[in-house]
């Protein structure tokens, strides 16, 4: 996860201080650093491959002077992690640093081509600098061309710009990626979170989705999308604090399932060859898995991480044609599985890469003489270490025990393995892959645009707080995301709940429906509609109460069968189950808020299992 720093100092030079936020952000994972300064209104810039003290070396060699400066710290997705891809990004009088996906950057790339403009880096990033130059060159005014260039932008951002000859000025803006103002006496800040600007004030102004500001040393203004004046609170935070400060969320796990849009970019931005609309495994040359021999795919893990691995479990044989075994780690490491003698490949989900079940099961098939990949947020981990091949998860951390986004960013490095699997394997078409991987790209802003249902969601959970059960169906894919939300349910508001699929309904389940059980069932528009529409009238012939999150055209058919209704965007099918885990996550957090539990730290649950 990319991080951001903006300074508008008055006497202190600016390099210095950015360079000591940007090592309070090295936390969020990084593999290239840079610095911009503005000095007598001419930018300068530094940047480094690698890790921080390579910047700092550099800047020690060649120094950077003036009191204005941007900073970044960057994950490379679009372009290799090199120095020409490293940020803060230039063109003519512009420098601007980037989090996240911009999703339209090859059509509007290739219309400033047409214009004459020369790009020298892989990134999406660069495409925001030339267009906002652009803007610049027809004479609008930096604000200007900065909302005329917001209006443009489709995908998931969150922006600090400076502009030559404009000493005094700093613009931000933000869009499904986190950006906050700190704000100083005489001077102003542009940070990705509270702990970037937590070195110098402790006081922070949380931008919100869709906003941009313009900020002076004495003074900011911040605009809504639609370029309307607003005022945001001033929070105060607590600076020592600040590496577990929850910003203006209730809690970690709210402030967590918000983050998500960043999260899903960073973990796609991995995997996705933006400019080839290709996938590439971070870390795989072809030496490490050669998908074309493998004959048998064994994904193993434990309790949510197990959950995207019987996701992907549906992905893996649809789209790459291959035979898989999905596995919870406490069971496979005792029953002795028998494992193919050739062609195998076990590959392990866990966002720690510690979790002890789950390494015991990594060296148990490696004694076996299986090939071994792990899908883990930690790369520095134990799980890491031991396996041929690594495929990281860029979640960040994560404080609240019940795992949001390092659940959705498996999914996504999931998801994206799958198609590059298929590739190889010949089981999939070119233009599968464009198709996919465009809407890989996607949805970090369909993810945002889902937040728009919060407010319902937590109305709908006063009402499921007084249940004692509650069920949770799903067909197909999304299967595994009705477990994967009465697990979230049972975590945190200790409220019992049980996934099935629905087809196996009048199997047994059927009997527990009543007046007092509420059914979610996790159904879009797709193939099975039909079917889950079965199951849902026969919920609702009972008595039943039912919640129905599926997409418009699945509540037009649905009728007025469910009780409740939460209407989802519409997407790809491929991307849904990805998506829909959001709405199971906001219901669980908003029904244990009413509840009165402990959120971030259920009782008798720790984060990370690293005991039998």
């Amino acid at each position: 996860m990319c991080g951001i720093i903006g300074i508008l100092g008055q006497a202190e030079p600016a390099a210095p201080r950015v360079v000591e936020a940007l090592r309070r952000l090295e936390y969020r994972g990084y593999d290239s650093a840079g610095i911009a300064t503005l000095n007598n209104g001419d930018l300068d810039r530094r940047r480094a491959a690698g890790k921080l003290k390579n910047l700092e070396e550099l800047l020690a060699a060649e120094p950077l002077t003036g009191t204005t400066g941007i900073g970044h710290t960057r994950w490379a997705t679009h372009g290799a992690p090199t120095t020409t891809n490293a940020h803060p990004h230039v063109s003519g009088p512009v420098a601007l640093v980037h989090n996240g996906i911009i999703e339209n950057f090859r059509t509007l790339r290739g219309e400033l081509e047409g214009k004459g403009h020369s790009f020298e880096t892989e990134t999406d990033t660069e495409t925001v600098a030339h267009l906002i130059a652009a803007q610049l060159a027809e004479g609008q005014s930096p604000k200007a061309a900065v909302q005329t260039a917001l209006k443009r932008l489709e995908g998931a951002f969150a922006l600090g710009i400076l502009f030559k000859g404009e000493q005094d000025l700093m613009i931000g803006a933000r869009k499904g990626s986190p950006l906050v103002i700190g704000v100083g006496d005489g001077e102003m800040f542009l940070g990705s979170d509270a702990l970037a600007v937590a070195p110098f004030t402790n006081r922070v102004v949380y931008l919100e989705e869709g906003d941009w500001c313009v900020l002076t040393r004495e003074s900011y203004e911040v605009f809504t999308e639609k370029g309307e004046a607003v005022t945001r609170p001033v929070s105060i935070v607590q600076g020592a604090g600040a590496t577990v400060e929850k910003g203006n969320y209730r809690h970690f796990m709210q402030k967590e399932i918000f983050e998500q849009p960043d999260s899903a970019a960073r973990t796609i931005g991995a995997y996705v060859n933006a400019l080839d609309q290709a996938i590439e495994l971070p870390g795989d040359n072809g030496d490490a898995i050669d998908w074309a021999e493998i004959t048998h795919l064994h994904m193993v893990a434990c309790g949510t991480a197990y959950y995207a691995t019987c996701v992907a479990e549906y992905w893996f044989e649809q789209l790459a044609g291959l035979p898989v075994k999905t596995d919870i780690a406490s069971e496979f490491r005792y029953r002795q599985p028998a494992l193919p003698k050739t062609g195998g490949l076990a590959l392990f989900v866990s966002q720690s890469g510690e979790t002890a079940d789950t390494l015991a099961a990594l060296r148990y098939c490696k004694e076996a003489g299986l090939k071994t990949a792990a899908v883990v947020n930690v790369p520095t981990s134990t799980i890491a270490r031991e396996v041929d091949l690594v495929l990281p998860t860029l979640a960040g951390p994560e404080i609240g025990v019940a795992s949001t986004k390092a659940f959705t960013a498996q999914l996504c490095a999931l998801a994206s393995v799958a198609v590059a699997a298929g590739r190889a394997r010949g089981t999939l078409s070119r233009d599968a892959e464009i198709r996919l991987t465009k809407a890989l790209t996607e949805l970090p802003r369909k993810i945002s645009e889902t937040f728009s249902l919060d407010k319902k969601i937590a109305g709908l959970a006063r009402n499921m707080a007084k249940a004692r059960d509650v069920i949770y169906l799903g067909r197909g894919v999304h299967y595994p995301i009705a477990l994967e939300g009465a697990l979230k349910l049972k975590e945190i508001s200790y409220i019992h709940a049980e996934g099935y699929a629905s087809g196996e309904l009048k199997h047994g389940p059927i009997a527990l429906i009543d007046e007092e059980t509420p059914v979610v069932f996790v159904a879009p528009f797709d193939g099975l509609f039909d079917k889950s529409l079965s199951n849902l009238q026969e919920v609702a012939a009972r008595r039943g109460e039912v919640l129905l999150f599926s997409d418009a055209a699945g509540l037009r058919a649905a009728g007025d069968a469910p009780a409740h209704r939460v209407e989802m965007p519409d997407c790809d099918p491929f991307i849904a189950p990805i998506l829909y885990s959001l709405p199971v996550q906001m219901l669980a957090y908003h029904v244990a808020v009413e509840k009165g539990t402990d959120v971030d730290q259920p009782r008798n649950l720790a984060k990370s299992v690293t005991v039998e």
